[in-house]
């Protein structure tokens, strides 16, 4: 190429960016020398940018996209000959806004053998043809390549102890298709697995930087349950002591119950799992495929099998009434889920990214309110103005800071004020094991999340 190749991510949940980890890799294999910045861990390198041909900026998440579109913008005044390529989820969700505003190119699904063809074109003085469909032909993945990255990522948090984490996925894509995931309208139920001994070589080079913790990103590891037992065996095979966290659907929990006790035997410590509400009306709109009652059989069968349960939520959406709202803290309270639900869920609103397979659904025309394009989605109202107000007051809370106890009270206190009810009693969190960084997903970040990820960018 006549110049160099760039690959940048703005945040990715505080793990080591597998939307430049991949791309490096392919980039690699086909003989070229791709420089890549997390721009999570430092700050973005100028003079990098000034000789480079091809700027790629991975957008997996709606933060990522609202953070790097500044950074798109910087790259813009440094380099205006420069490439510039966004790719990941919400490059292919708000394509045509990127394409009229700040990219030459953006790409999704398993887009990383047409970036490599993109830089080839590059080389040779031509333009690549650039699908506007999302990519899902099956690819030979090569191993994720982070040579080159800062570090200084996330940690299990464990007993008052905390170790180095590692990520690494053995599936790509979801055979699911819940309505207000972003993953559906990309790869519409489409999944893909990395060989076991692809998912082997990952981990090995974290555990030779110090990892003693895995988190496994796919959107559910037990898509393909075979498969997630085989790697479970064969990482427990190699790396004995070595313990790992996933993520799977509420519904794969009871159908797979029979897998847990083995996954905990081969290290599995917790699991994230898409809880999301626990009104059946919602669930249902939301296409989840469980409800209220399997979300209590879920807690039982993985407690039962030692594995720790970390619910994700969506707090607040058109449908959830402040009866609703109250009953997550209703639940979590006797439950011991203190602390394992963690205070940032209680805030989550649901996102509606363009593409969304909410858009069209009849229970959610009448709460549109049109595409806020500056922010990438479709704003909504609540039917009642308490819950829009009860979500800034929340979000205002969690963003105080706190320990999970303090921020649980203060926030089942603050719904319990809305609802004309005195304060709850105290509850005392469970300790358990989890990241140090918060995880979440499907939702619209905070202005402090925001003003957080621009600092560090």
């Amino acid at each position: 190429m006549h110049g160099n190749i760039l690959l940048l991510s703005c945040y990715e949940l505080g793990h080591a960016p597998a939307g430049i980890t991949w791309p490096a890799a392919f980039l690699r294999r086909a003989g070229f020398s791709p420089q890549v910045i997390d721009l999570a861990t430092c700050e973005l390198d100028e003079g990098a940018v000034r000789e480079a041909q091809l700027v790629a900026i991975s957008v997996p998440m709606h933060t990522a996209l609202r953070l790097a579109v500044p950074v798109a913008r910087r790259v813009r005044e440094l380099n205006a000959a420069a490439h510039i390529c966004f790719h990941g989820l919400y490059a292919q969700l708000n394509r045509e806004w990127l394409l009229e505003n700040v990219a030459d190119s953006c790409l999704g699904g398993e887009s990383e053998q047409a970036l490599v063809a993109l830089c080839e074109a590059l080389a040779r003085g031509e333009s690549a043809p650039m699908p506007a469909a999302p990519l899902l032909a099956r690819p030979d993945y090569p191993i994720p390549d982070g040579s080159g990255l800062a570090g200084g990522y996330a940690e299990l948090l464990d007993n008052g102890h905390s170790v180095q984490a590692g990520f690494a996925e053995a599936t790509r894509g979801c055979k699911y298709t819940c309505r207000h995931c972003p993953v559906t309208p990309v790869y519409n139920g489409r999944f893909f697995v990395v060989p076991v001994e692809n998912v082997l070589q990952q981990v090995r080079k974290q555990v030779a930087g110090g990892a003693r913790h895995i988190t496994f990103g796919d959107p559910d590891f037990l898509n393909g349950p075979r498969h997630a037992l085989r790697v479970a065996e064969a990482l427990h095979a190699e790396f004995p002591q070595l313990t790992f966290d996933i993520t799977a659907k509420v519904e794969h929990l009871l159908d797979h119950a029979d897998l847990l006790p083995q996954l905990a035997e081969c290290g599995c410590l917790f699991i994230v799992t898409a809880v999301e509400s626990l009104s059946d009306h919602v669930l249902e709109i939301l296409d989840k495929g469980h409800t209220r009652s399997d979300v209590e059989r879920a807690l039982a069968v993985t407690r039962a099998a030692g594995i720790a349960m970390r619910p994700s939520l969506v707090a607040f959406t058109p449908w959830t009434t402040l009866d609703d709202y109250l009953e997550l803290f209703e639940f979590a309270a006797p439950n011991a889920l203190v602390g394992a639900i963690e205070p940032v869920q209680f805030t989550i609103r649901l996102l509606l990214p363009p593409g969304s397979a909410l858009l069209d659904h009849p229970e959610m025309t009448p709460h549109l309110r049109g595409l806020r394009e500056e922010d990438f989605g479709h704003r909504w109202e609540h039917p009642d103005p308490r819950m829009d107000a009860l979500h800034c007051e929340a979000v205002a809370v969690a963003e105080e800071g706190g320990d999970d106890a303090t921020l649980f009270h203060a926030l089942w206190s603050v719904a319990r004020s809305a609802a004309g009810q005195p304060p709850p009693p105290m509850v005392v969190a469970t300790p358990g094991p989890r990241l140090s960084e918060s995880w979440y997903c499907c939702a619209e970040p905070s202005p402090g999340l925001l003003k957080l990820g621009e600092a560090s960018a």
